[in-house]
């Protein structure tokens, strides 16, 4: 029997494999290629460091500057870089990240090859302003309804058919989580209030278990738990779910029946945004008085207030 022995792996092969099931031996290596090639771009100058006499070997830092600057051992530093067995913390791997000008994705990158969870996503300050091209994208979902809302569920801009279909409006709190159990007129007009609250709930909380100490979350318990006992009762069930998919049955005034099915969707350039697009099932002829609700006719008798 012939043996074949399996083929080298390549740089970029391993670094898919870091990116996904990695073994442990690929994961240091990728470590280690990973710091090497961060450090080799931050110049002395760009990290604060004084001029020196001398040629340099390499273009970027040392181990041993790179040590100094983030206030750990340079054997320590040696070794993580190495990718040996060693204990790290959520402080020196951000100090290493802050040395090595890291963005919030490779400060994650970095978290991830060294075995440790990485932390919350963090929103770039030259990437926060993306509200037109959001509100495009919304827009366009038409004349399906569609909206978008922060971390803490506060809903920040919504089309027209979320208006007219779920009732969105500017004399409600504009909170999601707040209006979903607060408002009288979307309550009216969900057939599936009731199986879709403790799922709503469920994220809710997986929501607030990543981020422990925002203040915004706690907020907006405070807000909802004073106002509804029913969601009190279910926050006490402890449940925990993704965001994901929910099936919504929607009795409107004009259209009567909607079966739509919305779909939560993280924007990458913006962690802190929720995107939540309604799709319509194939029921109840959805589509088609979607369809009718947004044309000139269906607006002028559906837009807000329209009594449940």
């Amino acid at each position: 029997m012939v043996v074949v022995a399996p083929p080298e792996t390549t740089g970029e092969e391993r670094s898919v494999a870091a990116a996904g099931g990695a073994t442990r031996s690929e994961r240091r290596e990728e470590l280690r290629e990973f710091l090497r090639s961060r450090r080799a771009r931050v110049s002395p100058a760009e990290a604060g460091l004084p001029a020196g006499g001398g040629r340099r070997r390499t273009p970027g830092l040392r181990r041993e500057e790179v040590a100094v600057l983030a206030g750990v051992g340079a054997s320590w530093y040696q070794w993580l870089e190495q990718g040996r067995e060693i204990s790290v913390s959520p402080q020196v791997l951000d100090a290493v990240a802050r040395v090595l000008r890291l963005s919030d994705a490779e400060r994650r990158h970095l978290y991830l090859l060294a075995g440790m969870n990485p932390p919350a996503p963090e929103t770039a300050p030259e990437r926060r302003d993306v509200s037109e091209g959001l509100r495009r994208l919304i827009d366009t979902w038409m004349p399906y309804p569609a909206h978008i809302m922060d971390l803490h569920y506060n809903c920040l801009m919504y089309n027209d058919a979320a208006a007219i279909v779920l009732g969105m409006r500017p004399d409600i709190t504009q909170n999601c989580l707040v209006d979903f159990f607060t408002d009288p007129l979307y309550r009216s007009r969900s057939h599936s209030w009731e199986r879709n609250a403790r799922t709503v709930v469920a994220q809710f909380r997986a929501a607030c278990a990543a981020r422990p100490d925002d203040e915004g979350f706690r907020a907006v318990l405070a807000e909802v738990s004073a106002a509804s006992a029913e969601f009190r009762a279910m926050w006490a069930a402890r449940d925990i779910e993704d965001q994901g998919q929910i099936r919504k049955e929607l009795e409107h005034p004009l259209a009567g029946l909607l079966v739509v099915e919305s779909t939560a969707m993280k924007v990458p350039a913006r962690p802190d945004l929720t995107i939540v697009l309604h799709t319509p099932l194939d029921e109840a002829n959805t589509a088609a008085k979607l369809e009718w609700l947004a044309s000139p006719e269906g607006r002028r008798g559906a837009m807000y207030p329209v009594a449940g």
